[in-house]
């Protein structure tokens, strides 16, 4: 067979290598990794900052003052038109002008702080899943025997665990997805509260978008510690027939 591929003997050593390093690290990650990290969550998700039953908590000051509504003066026909041309005509002067907002009264309006450092302890949690998946997966994929007619069980076990890492990472990675999601989304509320400051209703959907992201990241998390759970359990249960997917012809492995 190694006849039919002429393969240069120092890149196939280095290719070993790379195999064996990966065969290392992702026993490790399954033995050891896993059981540790997921233990590590569920501690994560017993802290105080993750337990607040009272939603108004987590609510962020907005920092928008609502103007002072404006007064028009009644000449005897009415509007006094004159007064108001003067007002659009006085670009200088201190008047309102009307919706458009150049910068805000107070400064920047900041993020919630609270909802801020959570995510920053979830985000790296989440690109670790996504990694160490990665790693694993490559393992699985790399002791799939080359195909064969009959007794491939033990080969469809290896293509079935392939598939849940896949979805795994795939759902890891919509949790990044619904992080940036929250920031777009209260940022356009903000800018609503900013061009509308007396409409109420804006500045209540702020806070439900909060309340609803905090809900969202005690989620995330348990959904992390759940997955390296299932991995881990999936993996040791059927760890024979993922080293061994055949019981005969082992010649026929990698």
């Amino acid at each position: 067979m190694t006849s039919l591929l002429k393969v240069d003997q120092e890149l196939k050593n280095k290719v070993d290598c790379f195999r064996e390093r990966i065969t290392s690290e992702a026993e490790d990650l399954v033995a050891s990794f896993f059981p540790t990290k997921l233990l590590e969550l569920d501690g994560f998700l017993t802290e105080p900052d993750l337990n607040i039953q009272d939603l108004t908590q987590i609510h962020a000051e907005m920092n928008l003052p609502v103007p002072d509504p404006i007064i028009l003066t009644n000449s005897h026909d009415g509007i006094d038109m004159q007064h108001v041309k003067k007002r659009k005509l006085d670009e200088d002067g201190d008047g309102l002008c009307g919706t458009k907002v150049f910068v805000m009264p107070n400064g920047m309006l900041k993020s919630n702080r609270k909802l801020v450092e959570i995510i920053e302890k979830v985000k790296p949690e989440i690109r670790t899943l996504i990694e160490k998946c990665n790693t694993v997966k490559m393992w699985v994929q790399l002791l799939i025997p080359r195909i064969e007619d009959g007794n491939n069980f033990g080969v469809s076990i290896q293509e079935e665990t392939v598939a849940e890492l896949r979805t795994v990472e795939s759902e890891a990675a919509s949790y990044l997805d619904q992080i940036s999601r929250y920031y777009i989304t209260r940022a356009k509320l903000v800018s609503k509260i900013a061009k509308y400051p007396h409409v109420e209703d804006y500045r209540r959907t702020v806070t439900e978008i909060d309340e609803k992201e905090y809900i969202s990241l005690r989620l995330i998390i348990s959904e992390l510690r759940n997955q390296y759970v299932t991995l881990h359990d999936m993996i040791l249960k059927n760890i024979e027939k993922i080293k061994r997917p055949r019981s005969c012809n082992a010649d026929a492995l990698y």
